[in-house]
């Protein structure tokens, strides 16, 4: 099988004019790092990667198999019409928090608030990117530029830190249709921070997982449990 090695630096250069936009909106710190580019590489993989790529995964480093990864593509037959990433929901209330300013605006509203019926956001640490669909959705392209950016977090009040990973998020409040919902067992988040940062009373409701985990995701430095 063959192996190809990509250049951070070269792929930054990509990169930033394409998503330099968004980076004072979901940056930790303030200001646009050239740097923090390569945190927003999902986002813009379409545009970077050769054409005869048409689907891509992405994953995280802080994660464990306990299944084989190539069943994963299998989820990208799964994808609705319209669909152009396939990501799995986010399972602490982070952005139960980070949407808190439309939540008291808006007391219906369903963002922010935990599966199976509410918008909890996502996690990016397994990302199914159908390059093919993203380089031919109007909509996601639309989404891409910065007026839209800008006008998207003015309505949502959004300000994030965790790069690609709040993009999703909130671009799938406002357009869901863009996304195919993967299983929490493709990436089940082990981070339990959210618990003891005043959202003990509601945090099982987005914790929890039914099912046989497929992966497991480290994330805040969480250890991974042994087999």
């Amino acid at each position: 099988s063959q192996v190809i090695v990509h250049d951070v630096n070269e792929l930054t250069e990509k990169l930033f004019p394409i998503v330099e936009a968004m980076q004072k909106h979901f940056s930790a710190g303030s200001g646009t790092y050239y740097s923090d580019s390569i945190f927003f590489l999902s986002i813009a993989m379409h545009h970077i990667m050769p054409k005869e790529i048409t689907q891509i995964i992405q994953v995280d480093l802080d994660l464990k198999y306990k299944t084989n990864i190539r069943d994963l593509f299998d989820e990208f037959d799964n994808f609705p019409e319209g669909a152009v990433i396939g990501i799995a929901r986010e399972m602490q209330p982070v952005y139960r928090h980070t949407f808190w300013q439309y939540r008291r605006e808006n007391p219906q509203t369903k963002v922010g608030e935990p599966p199976p019926d509410g918008l909890p956001g996502f996690n990016s640490g397994v990302l199914l990117l159908n390059l093919e669909a993203m380089r031919q959705s109007k909509l996601y392209n639309q989404l891409l530029e910065p007026t839209m950016v800008q006008k998207l977090t003015e309505k949502y009040h959004f300000k994030g830190h965790l790069g690609d990973q709040d993009f999703f998020t909130m671009v799938g409040m406002e357009h869901p249709e863009l996304f195919y919902v993967l299983d929490c067992t493709w990436n089940r988040q082990l981070c339990t921070w959210w618990r003891d940062h005043g959202y003990s009373d509601v945090f099982d409701q987005y914790f929890q997982c039914e099912g046989e985990v497929k992966i497991y995701h480290g994330n805040c430095n969480t250890p991974i449990p042994e087999d």
